[in-house]
Protein backbone atom coordinates (compact mmCIF):
# COMPACT_ATOMS: atom_id res chain seq x y z
CA UNK A 1 0.00 0.00 0.00
CA UNK A 2 1.15 3.47 -1.30
CA UNK A 3 1.75 6.10 2.04
CA UNK A 4 2.00 9.41 2.73
CA UNK A 5 4.61 11.26 4.94
CA UNK A 6 5.58 14.34 6.34
CA UNK A 7 8.67 15.94 7.65
CA UNK A 8 9.80 17.12 11.40
CA UNK A 9 13.12 19.12 12.37
CA UNK A 10 13.13 19.32 16.14
CA UNK A 11 16.44 22.27 15.46
CA UNK A 12 14.02 24.87 13.80
CA UNK A 13 10.47 24.64 15.57
CA UNK A 14 9.17 24.19 19.05
CA UNK A 15 8.49 20.69 20.45
CA UNK A 16 4.69 21.65 20.59
CA UNK A 17 4.46 22.86 17.26
CA UNK A 18 6.39 19.67 15.92
CA UNK A 19 3.56 17.95 17.92
CA UNK A 20 0.59 19.43 16.74
CA UNK A 21 1.92 19.36 13.33
CA UNK A 22 2.11 15.59 13.35
CA UNK A 23 -1.42 15.37 15.09
CA UNK A 24 -2.81 16.62 12.24
CA UNK A 25 -1.16 14.73 9.75
CA UNK A 26 -2.15 11.47 11.34
CA UNK A 27 -6.02 12.85 11.25
CA UNK A 28 -5.39 12.61 7.16
CA UNK A 29 -4.17 9.23 7.03
CA UNK A 30 -0.25 10.47 6.82
CA UNK A 31 1.52 7.26 8.22
CA UNK A 32 5.21 8.38 7.91
CA UNK A 33 7.50 10.82 9.14
CA UNK A 34 11.11 11.66 8.23
CA UNK A 35 13.83 13.54 10.64
CA UNK A 36 17.07 14.58 10.20
CA UNK A 37 19.61 13.93 13.85
CA UNK A 38 22.61 15.15 11.47
CA UNK A 39 21.38 19.17 11.12
CA UNK A 40 20.75 18.43 15.44
CA UNK A 41 24.62 17.11 15.94
CA UNK A 42 25.83 20.29 17.14
CA UNK A 43 23.14 20.67 19.66
CA UNK A 44 23.67 18.64 23.49
CA UNK A 45 22.91 15.27 23.30
CA UNK A 46 20.93 14.80 26.37
CA UNK A 47 18.76 17.25 24.49
CA UNK A 48 18.50 15.90 21.56
CA UNK A 49 17.55 12.39 22.92
CA UNK A 50 14.63 13.75 25.40
CA UNK A 51 13.20 15.85 22.68
CA UNK A 52 13.12 13.38 20.31
CA UNK A 53 11.49 11.25 22.45
CA UNK A 54 8.99 13.03 23.43
CA UNK A 55 8.40 14.03 19.87
CA UNK A 56 7.97 10.89 18.47
CA UNK A 57 5.87 9.24 21.22
CA UNK A 58 3.13 11.44 19.54
CA UNK A 59 3.91 9.97 16.68
CA UNK A 60 4.00 6.30 17.65
CA UNK A 61 0.40 6.75 19.76
CA UNK A 62 -0.54 7.63 16.17
CA UNK A 63 1.31 4.36 14.41
CA UNK A 64 3.21 6.68 12.35
CA UNK A 65 6.58 5.30 10.84
CA UNK A 66 9.92 7.39 11.58
CA UNK A 67 12.86 7.28 9.83
CA UNK A 68 16.34 9.22 11.01
CA UNK A 69 19.00 10.62 8.63
CA UNK A 70 22.22 9.79 9.79
CA UNK A 71 25.99 9.79 9.28
CA UNK A 72 28.77 8.29 10.90
CA UNK A 73 29.63 11.02 13.16
CA UNK A 74 26.16 11.02 14.71
CA UNK A 75 26.49 7.07 14.80
CA UNK A 76 29.21 7.52 16.82
CA UNK A 77 28.15 10.52 19.40
CA UNK A 78 24.89 8.17 20.40
CA UNK A 79 27.82 5.75 21.20
CA UNK A 80 25.64 3.38 18.40
CA UNK A 81 27.36 0.58 17.02
CA UNK A 82 26.72 -1.43 13.55
CA UNK A 83 25.73 -4.37 16.28
CA UNK A 84 23.68 -2.63 18.78
CA UNK A 85 21.02 0.05 17.19
CA UNK A 86 19.36 -0.26 20.66
CA UNK A 87 19.84 4.41 21.53
CA UNK A 88 17.46 4.40 18.17
CA UNK A 89 14.82 2.24 19.16
CA UNK A 90 14.73 3.88 22.76
CA UNK A 91 14.54 7.35 20.71
CA UNK A 92 11.20 5.57 19.38
CA UNK A 93 12.39 5.62 15.83
CA UNK A 94 11.39 2.82 13.21
CA UNK A 95 14.17 3.30 11.18
CA UNK A 96 17.53 4.89 9.99
CA UNK A 97 18.56 6.57 6.93
CA UNK A 98 22.13 6.00 5.96
CA UNK A 99 23.63 8.99 4.49
CA UNK A 100 27.07 7.91 3.37
CA UNK A 101 30.03 7.23 5.20
CA UNK A 102 29.48 3.02 5.02
CA UNK A 103 31.26 0.75 3.26
CA UNK A 104 28.11 -1.85 2.68
CA UNK A 105 29.39 -4.75 5.16
CA UNK A 106 28.01 -2.22 7.81
CA UNK A 107 25.03 -2.02 6.45
CA UNK A 108 24.19 -5.26 5.82
CA UNK A 109 25.17 -6.08 9.50
CA UNK A 110 22.31 -3.92 10.46
CA UNK A 111 19.84 -5.13 8.82
CA UNK A 112 19.19 -7.83 11.07
CA UNK A 113 19.57 -5.49 13.84
CA UNK A 114 17.49 -7.09 16.81
CA UNK A 115 15.09 -4.07 17.03
CA UNK A 116 13.42 -4.93 13.40
CA UNK A 117 14.45 -1.12 12.37
CA UNK A 118 14.99 -0.81 8.86
CA UNK A 119 17.99 0.81 7.63
CA UNK A 120 17.24 3.31 4.64
CA UNK A 121 19.78 3.57 1.52
CA UNK A 122 20.07 6.84 -0.20
CA UNK A 123 18.23 5.94 -3.70
CA UNK A 124 19.62 9.08 -5.21
CA UNK A 125 23.48 8.53 -5.80
CA UNK A 126 22.59 6.08 -8.69
CA UNK A 127 25.65 4.40 -8.09
CA UNK A 128 25.82 0.41 -7.53
CA UNK A 129 25.51 0.95 -3.79
CA UNK A 130 22.55 -1.55 -3.36
CA UNK A 131 24.32 -3.46 -5.08
CA UNK A 132 27.37 -3.75 -3.24
CA UNK A 133 25.89 -4.34 0.27
CA UNK A 134 23.37 -7.59 -1.31
CA UNK A 135 26.68 -8.47 -1.58
CA UNK A 136 27.22 -8.81 1.93
CA UNK A 137 24.17 -11.13 2.32
CA UNK A 138 21.85 -8.25 3.87
CA UNK A 139 18.24 -9.02 4.74
CA UNK A 140 16.22 -7.21 2.49
CA UNK A 141 13.26 -7.09 4.33
CA UNK A 142 14.59 -4.92 6.38
CA UNK A 143 15.98 -2.57 3.73
CA UNK A 144 14.53 0.65 2.01
CA UNK A 145 15.08 3.10 -0.41
CA UNK A 146 14.60 6.64 0.13
CA UNK A 147 15.36 9.52 -2.22
CA UNK A 148 17.36 12.72 -1.53
CA UNK A 149 15.44 16.19 -1.56
CA UNK A 150 17.69 19.70 -2.95
CA UNK A 151 17.00 23.00 -1.22
CA UNK A 152 18.83 24.94 -4.07
CA UNK A 153 16.95 25.61 -6.45
CA UNK A 154 18.53 23.48 -10.16
CA UNK A 155 19.69 20.74 -8.14
CA UNK A 156 17.35 18.86 -8.18
CA UNK A 157 17.54 15.05 -9.95
CA UNK A 158 16.96 15.05 -13.42
CA UNK A 159 14.24 12.71 -14.63
CA UNK A 160 16.07 10.13 -16.14
CA UNK A 161 18.68 9.73 -13.34
CA UNK A 162 15.84 9.93 -11.28
CA UNK A 163 13.95 7.00 -13.19
CA UNK A 164 17.42 4.97 -13.77
CA UNK A 165 18.14 4.42 -9.99
CA UNK A 166 14.98 4.94 -8.65
CA UNK A 167 14.56 1.15 -11.11
CA UNK A 168 17.75 0.21 -9.39
CA UNK A 169 15.55 -0.82 -6.03
CA UNK A 170 12.75 -1.29 -7.34
CA UNK A 171 13.46 -4.25 -9.21
CA UNK A 172 14.79 -5.65 -6.21
CA UNK A 173 11.47 -5.44 -4.75
CA UNK A 174 12.75 -2.77 -1.98
CA UNK A 175 10.43 -0.22 -0.64
CA UNK A 176 10.89 3.24 -1.90
CA UNK A 177 10.38 6.56 -0.92
CA UNK A 178 10.61 10.14 -2.60
CA UNK A 179 9.63 13.80 -1.71
CA UNK A 180 7.75 16.85 -2.90
CA UNK A 181 7.63 20.19 -1.69
CA UNK A 182 5.12 22.06 0.23
CA UNK A 183 4.71 25.92 -1.13
CA UNK A 184 3.31 27.09 2.09
CA UNK A 185 6.01 25.41 3.75
CA UNK A 186 9.06 27.64 5.62
CA UNK A 187 11.75 25.62 6.17
CA UNK A 188 13.36 22.19 5.86
CA UNK A 189 17.09 20.75 7.97
CA UNK A 190 19.17 23.86 6.56
CA UNK A 191 19.89 27.67 6.18
CA UNK A 192 19.45 27.04 2.37
CA UNK A 193 15.21 26.48 1.36
CA UNK A 194 14.30 27.19 -1.82
CA UNK A 195 11.94 24.33 -2.25
CA UNK A 196 12.48 20.92 -0.92
CA UNK A 197 12.05 18.22 -3.74
CA UNK A 198 13.76 15.36 -4.94
CA UNK A 199 12.77 16.02 -8.87
CA UNK A 200 14.19 19.08 -9.97
CA UNK A 201 11.04 19.65 -12.25
CA UNK A 202 8.52 19.47 -9.40
CA UNK A 203 9.66 22.33 -7.60
CA UNK A 204 7.11 24.98 -8.41
CA UNK A 205 4.64 22.84 -9.54
CA UNK A 206 1.28 22.04 -6.90
CA UNK A 207 1.99 19.77 -4.52
CA UNK A 208 -0.72 17.37 -5.45
CA UNK A 209 0.92 17.29 -9.00
CA UNK A 210 4.36 16.07 -7.68
CA UNK A 211 2.66 13.42 -5.50
CA UNK A 212 0.42 11.94 -8.74
CA UNK A 213 3.56 12.15 -10.99
CA UNK A 214 5.59 10.37 -8.45
CA UNK A 215 2.94 7.73 -8.14
CA UNK A 216 2.19 7.22 -11.44
CA UNK A 217 6.23 6.64 -12.30
CA UNK A 218 5.37 3.04 -10.52
CA UNK A 219 8.91 3.44 -9.28
CA UNK A 220 7.62 5.31 -5.77
CA UNK A 221 5.70 3.25 -3.10
CA UNK A 222 5.85 6.49 -0.47
CA UNK A 223 5.96 10.23 -1.11
CA UNK A 224 6.89 12.54 2.00
CA UNK A 225 6.49 16.14 2.11
CA UNK A 226 10.04 17.22 2.67
CA UNK A 227 9.61 20.96 4.03
CA UNK A 228 7.39 21.71 7.38
CA UNK A 229 4.95 22.90 7.87
CA UNK A 230 2.66 22.22 5.46
CA UNK A 231 -0.86 23.58 5.20
CA UNK A 232 -3.68 21.90 6.41
CA UNK A 233 -4.86 22.53 2.83
CA UNK A 234 -2.05 20.72 1.37
CA UNK A 235 -2.53 17.56 3.57
CA UNK A 236 -6.03 17.31 3.08
CA UNK A 237 -5.38 17.38 -0.66
CA UNK A 238 -2.77 15.22 -0.80
CA UNK A 239 -5.41 12.25 1.67
CA UNK A 240 -7.53 12.64 -0.84
CA UNK A 241 -5.49 11.40 -4.06
CA UNK A 242 -6.00 8.61 -5.43
CA UNK A 243 -2.63 6.50 -4.96
CA UNK A 244 -3.16 3.53 -7.23
CA UNK A 245 -4.17 5.15 -10.55
CA UNK A 246 -4.21 7.95 -12.22
CA UNK A 247 -6.73 10.70 -11.47
CA UNK A 248 -6.83 13.98 -13.34
CA UNK A 249 -8.24 17.01 -12.29
CA UNK A 250 -10.79 18.60 -15.07
CA UNK A 251 -12.52 21.63 -16.50
CA UNK A 252 -15.58 20.83 -17.99
CA UNK A 253 -16.71 23.04 -20.80
CA UNK A 254 -19.07 25.33 -20.72
CA UNK A 255 -22.95 23.68 -21.85
CA UNK A 256 -21.87 20.32 -21.35
CA UNK A 257 -24.60 17.70 -21.60
CA UNK A 258 -25.64 15.81 -18.20
CA UNK A 259 -24.87 12.34 -19.70
CA UNK A 260 -21.75 13.90 -20.91
CA UNK A 261 -20.76 14.94 -17.68
CA UNK A 262 -21.83 11.48 -15.48
CA UNK A 263 -19.64 9.60 -18.38
CA UNK A 264 -16.50 11.45 -17.73
CA UNK A 265 -17.13 11.91 -13.63
CA UNK A 266 -18.84 8.97 -12.81
CA UNK A 267 -17.66 6.08 -15.11
CA UNK A 268 -14.66 3.84 -14.52
CA UNK A 269 -12.74 3.85 -17.27
CA UNK A 270 -9.84 2.28 -18.67
CA UNK A 271 -7.39 2.71 -21.78
CA UNK A 272 -7.93 -0.37 -24.24
CA UNK A 273 -4.83 -2.40 -25.38
CA UNK A 274 -4.83 -2.09 -28.66
CA UNK A 275 -3.69 1.53 -27.57
CA UNK A 276 -3.58 5.14 -30.38
CA UNK A 277 -0.36 7.40 -30.05
CA UNK A 278 -3.17 10.31 -30.83
CA UNK A 279 -5.92 9.10 -28.13
CA UNK A 280 -6.82 7.06 -25.25
CA UNK A 281 -9.96 5.07 -25.55
CA UNK A 282 -12.58 4.04 -22.79
CA UNK A 283 -14.87 2.31 -24.99
CA UNK A 284 -17.62 0.95 -22.35
CA UNK A 285 -19.39 4.11 -22.41
CA UNK A 286 -20.72 3.54 -25.76
CA UNK A 287 -21.75 -0.42 -24.96
CA UNK A 288 -23.18 1.49 -21.45
CA UNK A 289 -25.12 3.90 -22.92
CA UNK A 290 -25.79 2.38 -26.65
CA UNK A 291 -29.14 3.99 -27.61
CA UNK A 292 -28.91 6.89 -25.91
CA UNK A 293 -28.97 9.97 -28.43
CA UNK A 294 -25.53 11.88 -28.21
CA UNK A 295 -25.98 15.49 -30.61
CA UNK A 296 -23.20 17.12 -31.90
CA UNK A 297 -22.75 20.61 -30.04
CA UNK A 298 -19.26 21.81 -29.44
CA UNK A 299 -17.12 20.23 -32.49
CA UNK A 300 -13.88 22.53 -32.01
CA UNK A 301 -10.42 21.12 -33.36
CA UNK A 302 -8.48 18.96 -30.56
CA UNK A 303 -6.11 20.03 -28.39
CA UNK A 304 -3.46 17.60 -26.22
CA UNK A 305 -5.58 17.35 -22.74
CA UNK A 306 -9.12 17.91 -24.20
CA UNK A 307 -11.86 14.98 -23.38
CA UNK A 308 -13.90 14.11 -26.10
CA UNK A 309 -17.14 12.10 -26.41
CA UNK A 310 -18.10 10.87 -30.26
CA UNK A 311 -21.72 12.01 -31.23
CA UNK A 312 -24.16 9.74 -32.55
CA UNK A 313 -22.56 11.07 -36.47
CA UNK A 314 -20.01 8.19 -35.56
CA UNK A 315 -22.94 5.81 -35.52
CA UNK A 316 -21.20 2.69 -33.31
CA UNK A 317 -18.72 4.97 -31.46
CA UNK A 318 -21.30 7.45 -30.43
CA UNK A 319 -21.08 7.69 -26.68
CA UNK A 320 -17.17 6.98 -26.60
CA UNK A 321 -14.97 8.49 -24.76
CA UNK A 322 -11.67 9.48 -25.40
CA UNK A 323 -8.29 11.37 -24.36
CA UNK A 324 -6.64 13.41 -27.03
CA UNK A 325 -2.95 12.60 -26.71
CA UNK A 326 -1.95 14.98 -29.30
CA UNK A 327 -3.44 17.88 -31.02
CA UNK A 328 -5.49 16.94 -33.85
CA UNK A 329 -7.98 18.55 -36.11
CA UNK A 330 -11.93 17.55 -35.18
CA UNK A 331 -14.11 15.29 -38.00
CA UNK A 332 -16.71 16.99 -36.79
CA UNK A 333 -17.89 13.58 -35.11
CA UNK A 334 -16.63 14.22 -31.94
CA UNK A 335 -17.62 16.95 -28.96
CA UNK A 336 -14.87 18.28 -26.55
CA UNK A 337 -16.43 17.99 -23.04
CA UNK A 338 -13.87 18.77 -20.74
CA UNK A 339 -10.03 19.48 -20.73
CA UNK A 340 -7.41 18.05 -18.42
CA UNK A 341 -5.84 21.10 -16.22
CA UNK A 342 -2.59 22.30 -18.10
CA UNK A 343 -0.04 21.38 -15.14
CA UNK A 344 -1.38 17.75 -15.30
CA UNK A 345 -1.41 17.53 -18.82
CA UNK A 346 2.17 16.08 -19.06
CA UNK A 347 0.41 13.24 -16.52
CA UNK A 348 -0.98 11.80 -20.02
CA UNK A 349 2.88 10.04 -20.66
CA UNK A 350 1.52 8.00 -17.96
CA UNK A 351 -1.60 6.08 -19.84
CA UNK A 352 -0.71 3.01 -21.38
CA UNK A 353 -2.08 0.13 -23.04
CA UNK A 354 -4.89 -0.95 -20.55
CA UNK A 355 -3.79 1.87 -18.02
CA UNK A 356 -7.23 2.58 -15.35
CA UNK A 357 -7.81 6.59 -15.03
CA UNK A 358 -10.39 8.37 -13.53
CA UNK A 359 -11.71 12.84 -13.87
CA UNK A 360 -12.14 14.61 -11.17
CA UNK A 361 -13.67 17.85 -11.27
CA UNK A 362 -11.99 21.19 -9.98
CA UNK A 363 -13.28 23.39 -7.61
Amino acid sequence: MNKLGISIYPSNASVNEIKDYIRLAAEYGFKRIFTCLISASDKDIDVVLNEFKDILSVANENDMEVIADIDPTVFNKLKASIFDLKVFKEMGLSGIRLDMGFSGYEESVMTFNEYGLKIELNISNGTKYVDNILSYKANLNNLYGCHNFYPHIYTGLSYENFINSSKQFKELGIRTAAFVNSPSAEHGPWPVSEGLCTLEMHRDLPIEVQAKHLFATGLIDDVIIANAFACEDELKVLSELNKEMLEFNVELVEGIRDLDKKIVLEEFHFNRGDSSEYMARSTQSRVKYKGESFPPYNLVDIKRGDILIDTDLYTRYAGELQVALKDMKNTGKTNVVAKVVEDEIFLLDYIKPWSKFSFKLID
